[in-house]
């Protein structure tokens, strides 16, 4: 391959568009891919929450799921089961129905 075939205008732009390229690559595996994996996870827990779950709120409100419909959920919480409602996009985590400690966990010492 010649050099001036090297030197010419569409050449020059390609080459330098090569970092921009290379920015984007890195952009999206760094960020996009990773946001929409959890975005992913998150949408098929909130799914799977079913009656008798225990959920943490993004408030940090612990409870077990009561009731359901389509974007709210009724939780109780408290030794007198006092009913929330709440959205179903505000659970932070679901532990699930199958765990023999009621209470809320508690701070390690250390």
């Amino acid at each position: 391959m010649p050099t001036e075939a090297l030197n010419s205008p569409v050449w020059s732009t390609i080459i330098s568009l090569v970092p921009f390229l290379l920015l984007g690559l890195v952009f999206w595996f760094m960020i996009i891919r990773p946001q929409k994996k959890r975005e992913k996870e998150t949408k098929a827990m909130l799914d799977s929450i079913k009656v008798g779950d225990k959920i943490t709120t993004i408030g940090g409100i612990f409870g077990r799921v009561a009731q359901l419909r389509d974007d709210v959920i009724t939780i109780e919480v408290g030794a007198e089961r006092t009913q929330m409602l709440i959205a179903r996009w505000a659970v932070r985590n679901v532990v699930g129905g199958e765990v023999a400690n009621e209470t809320a966990p508690e701070a390690s010492t250390k």
